[in-house]
């Protein structure tokens, strides 16, 4: 199984958001996933490949190449594409992967985030979306979503491209229970 987790590189963030980490990440390698990830070397993206590899794990970076350029890759992960464009970078990501997790982030995180969900619903994307809202960091984002259907911007149907889970422990289950997703979603993609 290979699944994409989408995580912060910001070193600056709270303790809890480490801790959730490290905890996910020794989840992915008990259960025999190789982990995508942005290949950086700082925070939870750090964390991520540092607890990967002690565990054992296999695990993939994909960083473009400017990015490498100012040393943010990890030294540790030997396994590193390097792309052109971020664009490139967000499309390998979704490339033969079998669920997609985010953890907390920035930016960065969100926009990743938010084009797999619009993939998702174009039917161009149709794996599970598991979203881990440690510490409620996502809480405004789930209200976000809501409103998008309350107000008719999404069908209620959508709401089904994503799980959102509190605990590190309820990743793998929310996978396993993901609604099927699959290209057929175009035709239900208009509100």
């Amino acid at each position: 199984m290979r699944i994409c987790v989408y995580c912060a590189s910001s070193a600056k963030i709270d303790e809890i958001y480490f801790e959730a980490t490290e905890r996910l990440a020794k989840i992915l390698v008990n259960s025999n996933v190789q982990v995508i990830y942005g290949g950086g070397g700082h925070g939870l993206m750090g964390k991520l490949a540092d607890t990967v590899l002690a565990q054992g794990g296999q695990i993939k970076g994909i960083m473009p190449q400017f990015m490498n350029e100012v040393e943010w890759a990890h030294k540790n992960v030997t396994d590193i594409e390097f792309t052109k464009t971020m664009h490139e970078r967000k499309a390998k990501f979704l490339e033969n992967i079998d669920a997609l997790i985010a953890l907390p982030g920035g930016t960065g995180t969100l926009e990743e985030l938010l084009e797999a969900i619009t993939l998702k619903r174009l039917g161009q994307f149709t794996k599970p979306i598991i979203i881990l809202n440690t510490n409620g960091y996502y809480d405004p984002l789930i209200l976000m979503l809501e409103r998008c259907v309350e107000e008719k911007f999404l069908r209620p149907i959508h709401a089904e491209m994503w799980t959102f889970v509190h605990q590190p422990e309820e990743v793998m289950s929310a996978i396993n229970q993901s609604m099927e997703w699959d290209e057929n979603a175009i035709s239900f993609a208009a509100v």
